[in-house]
């Protein structure tokens, strides 16, 4: 039992109900549309730019690394997006050398147009119940690099199976895309399906070091989460100028969450 004292005289007293947190399987899903080669700012060892792709592929081994120092009993399978989802390894498994196979196994299209997140959402639906009948809870990654073309998905609103997060890398608005409008699409997609506490992280700085620390940000699990507007991590390594000096910085947010 918890006691609080209270203003006055007396005490005030609850009690907080013991709850289970569950290992958890993990579908991460990642955009295949040509979009995804877009060069970042960061250079691979032969002198080359890594690609959204690349940094992609070591950003998830960096979280499947860390999720299960964390927890070993922690799951994970893969999953593309192209104009509709595919399975990419559908046996969900805590071996890291099966998470490294698949990313190998990972390459970019052509352009895929329109995306529909429906097959996705209904894929993730099906495994969540699976899930849950072995006490586990079933959560989504989705890794989206198309910035001028929204995500569809036709999905009842009272079915909130699993967990999604969703990480946007997107280019600057200009007259051939619509990151806000893109943006806007993933939040409402988030919150129409999205079980526990979903998180939302852009970037159109295309900065390697920013995906990774979004990345680390959803090693938050869903059932420990407060909303993602009350999330101050991580802190800034940097010592802030006065508001006055300050000038807009490489990692600043070119689109509203708002």
């Amino acid at each position: 039992m918890v006691v609080i004292e209270g203003e006055g005289s007396g005490a005030s007293r609850y009690t907080l109900k013991p709850t289970r947190i569950s290992n958890e399987d993990i579908l991460l899903c990642i955009d295949v549309d040509a979009e995804s080669l877009v060069e970042m700012k960061s250079m691979g060892p032969n002198g080359r730019p890594f690609t959204r792709l690349d940094s992609i592929k070591q950003a998830i081994l960096l979280f499947v690394n860390a999720k299960l120092s964390i927890n070993p009993e922690h799951r994970f399978a893969f999953a593309t997006l192209s104009k509709s989802a595919s399975w990419l390894r559908k046996e969900f498994s805590s071996d890291v050398d099966s998470a490294i196979a698949a990313l190998r196994g990972l390459s970019a299209t052509s352009a895929c147009g329109a995306a529909d997140l429906t097959g996705l959402f209904r894929v993730a639906a099906h495994e969540a119940k699976k899930s849950r009948a072995q006490n586990r809870i079933f959560r989504v990654i989705l890794i989206y690099c198309r910035s001028s073309t929204k995500p569809q998905h036709q999905w009842p609103v009272n079915q909130k199976l699993f967990t999604l997060d969703v990480i946007y890398l997107h280019d600057k608005p200009g007259p051939d895309n619509c990151p806000q409008e893109v943006y806007d699409a993933l939040v409402d997609s988030l919150e129409h399906v999205s079980e526990y506490e979903g998180y939302i992280h852009e970037s159109g700085q295309g900065l390697a070091r920013v995906l990774f620390r979004h990345m680390c940000v959803l090693l938050s699990h869903p059932q420990q989460r407060c909303p993602q507007e009350y999330v101050d991590i991580p802190k800034s390594l940097t010592k802030k100028s006065p508001a006055s000096d300050s000038v807009p910085g490489e990692d600043s947010v070119p689109i509203s969450s708002q």
